[in-house]
């Protein structure tokens, strides 16, 4: 990419502000600021087109025009403050006078990552309303907050996935200055930020980057329409585009990772991939705390985290699902789509995911009609994320239902503790360690042209479902959104205050597990798990016998009366446990 970073979008420095825009298809460029001159841009190189004006500053609103066409927005605009559809405002990133000079960043191994939605987060749904939990989040244990994505969408909700403007933060949620606020006070209080980003696909509305350059192909469909340009003609700007989107999140925000949204949607031939190219770009341009580029892929493909020195895309980590589709299987009884590939797992077959980081290795897969996976032996734990819950296992079932609704208390009590001692990074959904009740369903807030068939389109997705006949939720109903808003006073009443007294319990003991890992799997339903000098023993079903390690003495059982209101203490001699349910007990050294 070019050696100027920022690249795109307006830029104030001293008294006047550089304009960028990247057009290759136009023959004339024009800005047209509001309240002020309409000046013509010159082509640069490569399809850029530039100017310098002391006639706009921060604040000043403004868009383009493409020839006769237009006027649109900024595809690079660093806020839409009237919408995605509206002007483009010029910001200053050097306006922010930033506090965390002190900050180290959070190690891959030290990670436990929170997943929320800032607007589904709190009643407020702003960035201020997510500052405010900051110190719960901590006091929860947890090292690292994630946030769904932020840039701006069309309309006041939306999950963001629906990207049209990649570098503005929603104004649904706030101004940048307290997105830079929210991330500053994160690691005063000791917590990383990471931010899921969009590089696979456009949004259905508002994503005005392909009227300025080839940014779709129709050489290639992803699940969400025509694939974004990686490696056609015109690709090397498209390619530029999204490398400095990345750079701008972490340096003019101080982001601490991204997490990219469906790395196997990301179609390209090139001789060097996207992916590759983008945590090269992080390692020369960033510097600082370390940085975490972690990448959602269902292939449980090696070659992600591989360092580029040995024809890998050199990424920190990857989402693997394995885990969570085992769990789901053997405790809720799944049966349909992904989940065909996981029937009869045992937990043997846990166990082989928990030492090996994923399951799937190159096995033939139903669900994907042919081998999936790689050998995960080149891969270390710690760059696998794994879950018991996340945004897309509970907002794409048809009512947005949690793990809660499926099992019993007593079984997601011992999933939480597996969760919580595993050798790979977990990941936790916002509300589920007080085991919230709200859902968190599916919502849209898209037009009079394009909500109808966003609706019937929901509909339709689960017009087969079997064993479901109730109505599937509106996306574009007010309702949905508000149902998927966390309720703060659950966690101060029961059952709820038992299993956060649960979750606290469990990541105060975290940093206590050792490196080395041992896992078994006595029978088809109870695993044992050593990380010395912390021992664990979890059974998923019934009842169960296990023989303990000699020695460590009982830290917690998921009976305890402070974790449920109705206990059922497993039995304990000096050698063995036995459940009268599911459950799991965690030994130690005090």
């Amino acid at each position: 990419m070019s050696s100027s970073f920022p690249l795109h979008g307006a830029h104030p420095h001293d008294d006047a502000v550089t304009f960028r825009v990247w057009a290759p298809a136009a023959d004339a460029v024009a800005l047209e600021i509001e309240g002020g001159p309409s000046l013509a841009l010159p082509e640069t190189e490569g399809g850029l087109f530039e100017c310098t004006t002391d006639a706009a500053g921060p604040g000043t609103r403004y868009r383009f025009r493409l020839g006769d066409d237009g006027p649109f927005p900024d595809p690079a605009a660093r806020f839409q403050p009237e919408g995605v559809h509206g002007p483009s405002e010029v910001i200053a990133p050097s306006a922010y006078a930033w506090e965390d000079d002190d900050w180290d960043g959070v190690a891959r191994e030290n990670l436990v990552i929170y997943e929320l939605h800032v607007g589904a987060f709190t009643e407020a749904g702003s960035f201020d309303a997510v500052r405010e939990q900051l110190a719960y989040l901590r006091d929860l244990g947890v090292t690292a907050i994630e946030l769904m994505p932020v840039h701006d969408v069309p309309g006041g909700r939306n999950w963001g996935y629906d990207p049209a403007a990649w570098f503005a933060p929603a104004r649904a949620y706030g101004r940048p200055e307290a997105l830079r606020r929210l991330v500053d006070a994160a690691h005063q209080t000791g917590l990383a930020v990471l931010l899921d980003v969009i590089y696979n696909h456009l949004g259905p509305d508002g994503a005005y980057a392909n009227a300025f350059g080839p940014f779709l192909t129709n050489t290639s469909e992803t699940p969400w329409g025509p694939a974004v340009n990686l490696d056609g003609e015109g690709s090397a700007g498209v390619r530029r585009f999204f490398l400095d989107n990345a750079l701008h999140w972490l340096r003019e925000y101080h982001i601490d990772g991204l997490r990219l949204d469906a790395t196997h949607a990301l179609r390209d031939e090139s001789e060097t991939h996207f992916l590759a190219e983008l945590s090269a770009a992080v390692e020369a341009r960033v510097g600082g705390p370390e940085r975490h580029l972690i990448a959602e892929d269902r292939r449980n493909l090696n070659r992600l985290v591989q360092p580029r020195a040995d024809d890998g895309y050199g990424l920190d980590a990857v989402w693997s699902d394995d885990l969570h589709h085992q769990l789901r299987v053997l405790t809720a009884g799944d049966t349909e789509g992904y989940y065909r590939d996981y029937q009869g797992t045992t937990a043997a077959d846990i166990a082989t995911t928990l030492r090996d980081g994923w399951f799937y290795r190159g096995e033939h897969s139903e669900h994907f009609d042919g081998p999936r996976g790689t050998d995960p032996d080149p891969v270390d734990r710690t760059q696998c994320v794994v879950f018991i819950q996340n945004h897309d296992q509970v907002g794409n079932r048809p009512t947005g239902t949690r793990l809660t609704d499926d099992v019993a208390p007593a079984t997601y009590r011992a999933l939480s503790v597996l969760l919580c001692v595993v050798p790979e990074v977990p990941l936790l959904f916002m509300g589920q360690e007080w085991a919230a009740s709200t859902p968190f369903q599916f919502f849209t807030d898209h037009d009079e042209a394009l909500g109808p068939s966003v609706t019937e389109g929901r509909k339709d997705e689960f017009a087969d479902f079997s064993g479901f006949e109730g109505a599937v939720p509106d996306p574009q109903a007010p309702a949905t959104f508000a149902r998927s808003v966390l309720d703060w006073e659950e966690p101060t009443r029961p059952p709820h205050d038992g299993v956060l007294a649960l979750y606290h319990d469990l990541l105060a003991l975290r940093p206590r597990l050792g490196d080395e890992v041992r896992v078994e799997a006595p029978s088809d339903t109870t695993l044992r798990l050593a990380r010395p000098p912390i021992h664990v023993a979890v059974n998923l079903e019934g009842t169960a016998d296990l023989d303990l390690a000699s020695g460590p003495s009982v830290l917690l059982h998921t009976e305890q009366g402070g974790y449920t209101l109705a206990p059922r203490p497993p039995a304990f001699t000096k050698e063995a446990v036995s459940f009268a349910r599911a459950g799991a007990v965690v030994l130690g050294t005090e």
